[in-house]
């Protein structure tokens, strides 16, 4: 490793050493080599450019897709004494021209540019007569057409590598799956780059799924009781479903607030500044929040409607605990979220190629809520890393699901599904069932079938869950052409004849006690002195970030403020030896903190 590599990692950003691959990939681009770099949020990746950046000869170029998050990765950047710009639609004139400025100046280390500002010819023809050190391009995966995030000014980013040949790119994404890699390669063409690919595990995150009891307002409020002043994210589905989720949630004391492309863009950015620079928000929201996010101290995702694939839920679940500390993604799901996404596919305007791909990711991620084994298992296999198992941080593992032999109840289904002419949704196949007359049974004269009543011993509850695992399974399906009533599928055969066995998750009894599963995951316990020097810092951080408008995070993480009030150091060399202080931040902030520590133990 470049001896001037580690000094700088140490001065400027207060690491004591590397972690996984970051010093080979830091390595590959000095050496002026390509990388496709796959890591998970939070594992460092903004390092893997910054830092060469700094070394190399000229300004590294960011692509980033997000707008709204450049400032702060610059605000972050400058507080780390890093000259860092950004260029996008969102500059005046004067402040657009001054960067250009010091960009050919020499001014600048990073710059952030967003693909379609890039792309222009005046950002191409100045990029030309400027020294270039690296190009960067952050959210990779947005070059697929089959991810989930496509963004298609990203397939024009091969200009980059024709026009500069010489310069190295690093393209980084934390979410892409085998086909997906391949194609960022060619697209890219970054097939000659070497390709670093971390661990997806993120051992600190807390798997849960639960099935969803109406709207799953309920089940949302219990699992947040234990989490008041904890910032988090709930994804929605819909734009009415956040407003009216964040209204619940703030009518029961919670600091939420609604973000969606429905809302007026002064709104949604005042909403996630908010998110950005407080403690304790938590941001209700569709797909169209998250993406680069970089706030650290997110304790949980939750996700009230099933999200369309593993790598939208497992890219959306890595927003939480990038600091590494605890956190938690919470999941509920029911067969109306299976049937509504199938229905939104089915009626989409892609090509018929591209609904089938996301069928099959909708399957994917329903055989992952209904799996009984290990989620991380589950979870990584999606991406072709194997896991052990036995993970002891999701609720499988920590309580183990109870399954039954559901043969004869599944052909009761699959029979009475068959008999009403599949033509009708789950509701009213469970009434036949259960023999429960309605006008639509009558009308329907459905009350003479074979199939009437057959179900009797089973609730309503119950048989839900059957049907929400024979959707899981491929044995029925909706048919988005008939209002979602459910049909038979060719694999439903061998079951109805008798031939195939199927074990089911038992869908237990609901009390009014909590579920235990709901118990939130441990967090770091401070000594009481501790968490007083703690509560201070982040009183004062809170304070200082106000000042001068950026995320308190930015100042200083909860992990670094938790060591310096674990270790209470008395001087500032002590101080300068905690991790996530380089120089600049303690020439700048030094004697405050300190101050803060003499000023809580002198109260105490």
């Amino acid at each position: 490793m470049n001896d001037r590599a580690l000094d700088l990692l140490r001065s400027t950003f207060g690491h004591p050493g590397f972690r996984g691959e970051q010093a080979e990939i830091v390595d590959c681009l000095l050496r002026g080599d390509d990388a496709l770099v796959l890591m998970p949020t939070g594992g460092g990746k903004s390092l893997c450019y910054q830092l060469p950046a700094l070394l190399r000869e000229g300004c590294g170029i960011v692509v980033s897709p997000l707008i709204a998050l450049m400032q702060d990765q610059v605000d972050a950047l400058l507080q780390l004494g890093v000259r860092a710009a950004c260029l996008n639609s969102t500059l005046d004139a004067a402040t657009a021209a001054d960067v250009e400025r010091r960009l050919l100046a020499g001014d600048l280390d990073l710059l952030y540019v967003a693909p379609e500002r890039l792309l222009t010819g005046r950002c191409l023809d100045l990029l030309d007569r400027a020294p270039i050190a690296l190009f960067a391009i952050d959210e990779a995966h947005c070059v697929s057409q089959w991810g989930h995030d496509f963004r298609p000014e990203y397939r024009q980013l091969t200009v980059l590598h024709e026009r500069w040949p010489e310069v190295p790119r690093i393209a980084l994404t934390a979410t892409a799956d085998a086909p997906t890699r391949r194609e960022i390669a060619e697209r890219l063409a970054l097939e000659e780059a070497r390709t670093f690919v971390s661990s997806f595990d993120r051992p600190n995150i807390r798997y849960r799924v639960v099935q969803k009891d109406g709207s799953g307002a309920r089940a949302l409020l219990n699992f947040l009781g234990d989490r008041r002043g904890e910032s988090g994210i709930v994804y929605a589905l819909s734009r009415k479903r956040v407003d009216t989720l964040a209204d619940q949630l703030a009518t029961a004391g919670i600091k939420a607030l609604p973000y969606h492309a429905g809302l007026p863009g002064e709104t949604r950015a005042a909403n996630q500044r908010r998110f950005l620079q407080e403690d304790g928000v938590v941001m209700v929201a569709t797909i169209a929040f998250g993406m680069g996010i970089d706030k650290p101290d997110v304790r949980f995702v939750t996700h009230v409607d099933l999200p369309k694939s593993i790598e939208g839920y497992y890219q959306e679940t890595g927003r939480a605990g990038r600091d590494g500390a605890p956190a938690e993604a919470w999941m509920s799901y029911g067969l109306g979220d299976v049937v509504n996404l199938r229905q939104m596919i089915g009626q989409g305007d892609a090509p018929e190629e591209r609904k089938q791909l996301e069928l099959r990711k909708l399957d994917a991620l329903l055989g992952y809520c209904e799996s009984t084994r290990c989620r991380r298992q589950a979870l990584l296999d999606w991406f072709g890393e194997s896991h052990a198992g036995a993970c002891g941080n999701c609720d499988n593992c920590l309580e183990p699901p109870q399954t039954w032999d559901a043969t004869d109840a599944a052909r009761k289904a699959l029979s009475c599904v068959y008999r009403t002419g599949q033509r009708f949704g789950a509701g009213h196949v469970i009434d036949v069932l259960r023999g429960v007359s309605t006008e639509k049974t009558q009308r329907f004269g459905h009350e003479s079938l074979s199939t009437w009543a057959i179900g009797a011993d089973l609730d309503a509850r119950q048989w839900s869950g059957v049907f929400r695992q024979l959707v899981a399974f491929g044995l029925l399906e909706a048919d988005v052409e008939r209002h979602n009533a459910l049909r038979l599928t060719t694999q439903a055969g061998p079951v109805l004849r008798g031939e195939q066995r199927l074990a089911m998750r038992r869908e237990l009894p609901r009390s009014g006690r909590k579920d235990r599963r709901g118990a939130a995951a441990p967090l770091i316990d401070l000594p009481p002195d501790a968490q007083l020097r703690f509560d201070a810092l982040r009183e004062w951080r809170a304070t200082t970030a106000r000042e001068q408008n950026v995320p308190a995070y930015v100042i200083f993480h909860d992990a670094t403020l938790r060591a310096i009030a674990q270790a209470a150091p008395d001087d500032l060399d002590e101080l300068g030896r905690i991790p996530g202080i380089g120089q600049s931040k303690l020439d700048r902030y030094g004697d405050d903190v300190l101050q803060q520590l003499f000023d809580c133990d002198a109260a105490a």
